[in-house]
């Protein structure tokens, strides 16, 4: 299968230099297009660049679009007459529903959420598919996706949740243990990168012993914070503040989601 990869950003830079490399057998060609050509002088020399999208999409088997929000409706009206009938259309932005893009084509269609982790090949990815897609189709992209990480499948309708745990999760967790290690610096004299060192190490351990071992979150509070202990102090604090923050957190996120499908089912 030929796989082609519109827009050649951070995302679709990092998929398309995954997949040549992956080694996947099934894997004949990794083609690319941008808009802005400049972008395209880093394309490595395996992935096959492309004059424009129709193009692309005319040689692909697998067809990645990974444009702005704003972009896609037109980008999906440019490539569509020239799909070929088995061709899987591989949309990579959770507002845009099947819906939405039923009104332009009515095409075996899957939307595809990785998330940052992907670049050390842990990413959690989500995939939803439209009625159109074979068991076929979902083989073949999940053992394309495989080099990345670990493929969810999900219904479309909790993709935007989804999206929340594993998609924007890295921006949640390093902005909250950003804030822990700035207030941590104001009560002592350890130097503030060795203080971040410290917590990423003790966080990233602390998530591999939980899934190694399979222990729920309670688990480890309880191993660590004995009563009237230290950690109890701390763990206190964080059970009486944090939920209202969670809440707010993901109420704002979900709804700053709703705003955007909106605004993008105007282009379709």
């Amino acid at each position: 299968m030929n796989v082609g990869i519109i827009g050649y950003g951070s995302m679709g830079k990092m998929l398309a230099d995954k997949f040549a490399a992956s080694g996947n057998k099934d894997i004949g060609q990794v083609l690319v297009a941008n808009r802005s050509k400049e972008k395209l002088n880093t394309v490595p020399p395996e992935i096959i660049i492309c004059t424009d999208n129709r193009e692309l999409a005319e040689k692909s088997d697998i067809v990645f679009v990974c444009v702005r929000p704003v972009d896609m409706g037109d980008t999906i009206r440019e490539i569509a007459p020239v799909l070929s009938e088995d061709a899987l259309l591989v949309s990579l932005n959770g507002s845009i529903s099947f819906e939405m893009i039923r009104r332009i084509t009515d095409r075996k269609t899957a939307k595809v959420i990785p998330s940052l982790t992907a670049e050390i090949d842990r990413s959690q990815t989500l995939v939803c598919y439209n009625e159109k897609v074979t068991d076929d189709d979902r083989k073949q992209l999940e053992s394309l996706l495989g080099c990345i990480g670990n493929v969810i499948v999900l219904p479309e309708k909790e993709m935007g949740m989804g999206s929340e745990l594993v998609s924007c999760m890295p921006g949640f967790i390093a902005s909250i243990f950003d804030v822990i290690c700035k207030s941590a610096k104001k009560h002592t004299e350890i130097p503030a990168d060795q203080v971040v060192a410290m917590v990423l190490s003790t966080m990233s351990a602390t998530g591999d012993l939980m899934l190694r071992k399979e222990m729920t979150f309670e688990e480890v509070v309880t191993r660590v914070a004995t009563k009237g202990g230290i950690t109890q102090e701390g763990t206190a604090v964080v059970f009486e503040k944090l939920p209202d923050l969670a809440d707010e957190l993901f109420e704002k996120t979900l709804e700053k989601r709703r705003m955007v499908a909106e605004n993008a089912r105007k282009q379709f």
